[in-house]
C-alpha cells in the first residue's frame, strides 16, 4: 500500500517554486504522487509502498530547488 506524506516547506512564492521543487522530488526513486502548493506553502507525495524514501531524502530534495522543507504536524 502506498503511503502519503506531508511537509511544510518555506520560501516558495509562484509556480516557478513549485516546478523546482517537484523537480527535484521527482528524482527520488519510488515517489509517485507529488502535490506542491506555493500559497499553502505545503508539500504532499505519494510513496509507493516498496520504496525507502526518506523524510532526509524529500528535505534534501527540497533543499536542492532551494527551498526548506519540514513534516508537517498533524
Amino acid at each position: 500500500m502506498a503511503e502519503t506524506r506531508s511537509y511544510t516547506v518555506t520560501g516558495m512564492s509562484c509556480g516557478h517554486c513549485e516546478s523546482a521543487v517537484t523537480q527535484e522530488l521527482s528524482q527520488l526513486a519510488g515517489v509517485a504522487d507529488i502535490q506542491v502548493s506555493s500559497a499553502a506553502g505545503s508539500l504532499t507525495i505519494t510513496v509507493q509502498d516498496d520504496a525507502t524514501v526518506t523524510d532526509e531524502a524529500v528535505i534534501a530534495a527540497v533543499d536542492e530547488a532551494g527551498y526548506s522543507a519540514s513534516p508537517a504536524r498533524l
